[in-house]
């Protein structure tokens, strides 16, 4: 890849944006052919094994004409029933709906290039489709998201966020037993994770000063200390600390109450403590139509808000609309100037 041209050097204005459609015995291939479908103001730049999806697009009765992507050539607006590729080869032969282990490594090769691809400048955004995370480690790899991988590969400390419409809704912590999630609330943990959302959503989303609700850990938010302490000992002192730093923080809140339309209006996110006290109510929200991302990475990433839907995979009853609104927000926040935290 050092050899390809960087983005720096491109004189054009075309986005490049690299999309990984994740597990191929899932939707994710069926959904880069369904979204190759639309024309694009932007070049799209699949990273996958060419015969997958042309085997989809003919299981979906879909035309598709697959382009060869040129990283040293100007990046060309993809057209409807197009579809740039960079190939990359499976290990094994894909059955839509058969998990195959011998498939697993090829997942994360996808996934890697793109997302070297972003950090080296030579693609603008990356857009994923789900992943089955069972799979992968059945093959061996310790794997436990995107937002995790994708820290790794980027050495930064990755925050999610998902976003339907005008509710965002933050995650302090992601992909832990529930168990382990008091002993993973801390105050230093919560003081980066809100830096970092503040500043993304300043930079990424151009939002001036970013009004921030927090979730209490226990019910009530620990009811003055009579249904858990982790409100006293932990949040408050940290939040009182990020204000006196000029943060704009409201909590820590009643998780049942954070997102009552009236609270909603006070604020531009939500952090939620952990991943199902957050994100039922954002899907409930925008299911189909709602997007992750991930902030704290120097590359913007953008994915879908569901699974890998495996007895969907080839019937042609799988919904883009989440896939388009992953690629539409990616294009939107690749084309506002970034600048990394100090």
């Amino acid at each position: 890849m050092s050899s390809i041209s960087s983005q720096a050097d491109r004189h054009d204005t075309t986005a490049r944006i690299v999309l990984t459609p994740g597990e191929p015995a899932g939707i994710g291939p069926d959904l880069a052919v369904q979204l190759a479908q639309r024309p694009q103001t932007c070049e799209v730049i699949c990273v996958a094994d060419p015969q997958l999806l042309a085997q989809r697009a003919r299981a979906l009765k879909l035309p598709l004409h697959l382009r060869e992507i040129d990283f040293d050539k100007p990046p060309a607006v993809s057209q409807a029933c197009e579809l740039a590729v960079h190939a990359l080869d499976l290990a094994d032969t894909v059955v839509p709906g058969r998990l195959n282990v011998a498939n697993a490594p090829y997942v994360l090769d996808t996934l890697r290039f793109a997302g070297q691809a972003c950090r080296d400048g030579l693609a603008d955004a990356l857009v994923t489709g789900p992943v089955h995370k069972g799979i992968i480690n059945d093959a061996g790899v310790t794997f436990s998201g995107h937002t995790e991988f994708l820290a790794e590969l980027t050495g930064a400390q990755p925050v999610m966020l998902l976003v339907a419409g005008e509710l965002r809704v933050a995650l302090l912590t992601t992909h832990l037993p529930l168990r382990e999630v008091p002993q993973a609330i801390t105050q230093h943990r919560l003081r980066q994770v809100l830096l970092i959302l503040e500043h993304d959503l300043r930079t990424r989303f151009g939002i001036t000063r970013p009004r921030i609700a927090v979730c209490g850990v226990n019910p009530h938010a620990g009811e003055g200390g009579h249904l858990g302490d982790e409100e006293i000992r932990v949040l408050q002192p940290a939040l009182a600390q990020l204000r006196e730093q000029g943060l704009i923080v409201n909590g820590p809140l009643p998780a049942d109450t954070a997102f009552t339309p009236r609270q909603l209006e006070e604020c531009d996110a939500v952090l939620a403590m952990y991943h199902d006290q957050g994100l039922p109510v954002l899907k409930h929200a925008g299911f189909g139509n709602a997007v992750n991302v991930t902030l704290g990475l120097p590359i913007v990433r953008t994915s879908v808000d569901h699974g890998t839907a495996l007895a969907l995979a080839g019937t042609g009853d799988a919904q883009v609309e989440s896939m388009a609104a992953a690629l539409t927000l990616a294009l939107e926040l690749s084309r506002r100037p970034y600048r990394p935290r100090a």
